[in-house]
């Protein structure tokens, strides 16, 4: 399984962009795709997850509200739309997929990593 995250960039507050994760190779036991954020010197965070079948969604507090995860089944293609951000949201994004159901915010039982996109949000 390969994960490839773009749509990261540079952004003012209050602005919006869309991240998208494309998954190639054995995606049929694909359960769950997650987004998390990393910013220099900080521990990574959760920002969300969804369950391919269902659409069902969880987000971290940080961004319930104003970020949306939705997927494209028929084109392998999870989406991480951002809007209203603010300069806290810098960070690099990584998508990342699992054989596991839930939609709970752990990091635990990730099985394949994206490279990670950045995202810079200025004052």
């Amino acid at each position: 399984v390969q994960l490839q995250a773009s749509g990261g960039g540079l952004v003012q507050a209050g602005g919006s962009l869309r991240l998208s994760c494309e998954v190639s190779g054995r995606t049929f036991s694909i359960l769950t795709m997650g987004w998390f954020r990393q910013a220099p010197g900080k521990e990574r965070e959760f920002v969300g997850v969804i369950r391919w079948s269902g659409g069902i969604t969880n987000y971290g507090d940080s961004v319930k509200g104003r970020f949306t995860i939705s997927r494209d089944n028929a084109k392998n293609t999870v989406y991480l739309q951002m809007n209203s951000l603010k300069p806290e949201d810098t960070a690099v994004y990584y998508c990342a997929s699992r054989y596991y159901g839930s939609v709970d915010a752990s990091e635990a039982n990730y099985n394949y990593w994206g490279q990670g996109t950045q995202v810079t949000v200025s004052s």
